[in-house]
């Protein structure tokens, strides 16, 4: 089963939500049965990357709140992320730019193994929420890169120059073609999508629907005679 998922990593429900995905996806056994595509999807690709003014405000300014009632939000979400185990720490997140983060991951996926991805998407979230690093300076995503596998000269090369700028582009464009709005949102092998950070149980349901699909499917195909047909390239042998 393939799932693919936009995602940001200033998105708090992004990270709360792959969270519980990976709990559900232990809690049925299919850890070996699910690949994980990640696409980038920046919530402000003209966010500058020198941070400019604490969360509370920023997040009072965008959704028109008091900075009380901006503080109290952030502190219900961030208390959805303690719950799964994350020292959550939202309210001192630094924000700043993502594509470079986002441009590191596309690195990992072209040239390391699905356990590096993974462990890379894990370290840049930790890295925001946890650590409250600024993803758009250089030195940190070098040292993450480095945590996850990576071999530094790699991260370098890619940090000095604009490489997979135009891969964080085509994730982008091809959200805008699924119509996607907001993050996170994933795609259960192309069949169906979850727009949203769901429980665990939610994504547990979700994970059974799709398998279930593609056991019928597979039958379905396994049963199906295959007629004899010729081409330019010869005849099926049956």
């Amino acid at each position: 089963m393939t799932l693919t998922i936009w995602s940001d990593f200033a998105c708090p429900y992004c990270y709360i939500g792959e969270t519980r995905l990976e709990r559900a996806i232990e809690d049925l056994g299919l850890k070996d049965q699910v690949e994980i595509n990640y696409k980038a999807f920046e919530l402000d690709p003209t966010a500058p990357k020198e941070v400019t003014g604490g969360t509370p405000e920023r997040f009072a300014k965008k959704y028109g709140l008091s900075l009380d009632g901006a503080k109290q939000q952030i502190e219900q979400i961030s208390e959805l992320g303690r719950e799964l185990g994350i020292d959550f720490r939202y309210a001192t997140t630094k924000y700043s730019n993502t594509r470079d983060a986002h441009r590191l991951m596309k690195l990992a996926e072209a040239k390391y193994d699905r356990a590096t991805v993974e462990r890379l998407n894990e370290a840049l979230f930790k890295a925001y929420f946890v650590e409250n690093l600024v993803l758009a300076d250089h030195d940190v995503l070098l040292a993450k890169g480095k945590e996850a596998g990576l071999k530094e000269e790699d991260v370098k090369a890619v940090l000095d120059t604009d490489d997979y700028n135009d891969d964080v582009r085509l994730d982008e464009r091809e959200a805008a073609l699924n119509g996607v709005r907001g993050v996170p949102y994933i795609m259960f092998n192309g069949h169906f999508a979850v727009p949203g950070a769901m429980s665990i149980d939610g994504f547990k349901s979700a994970l059974q629907r799709e398998l279930k699909m593609q056991e019928k499917e597979e039958a379905e195909s396994a049963s199906t005679e295959r007629p004899h047909q010729c081409g330019p390239d010869g005849c099926r042998l049956l």
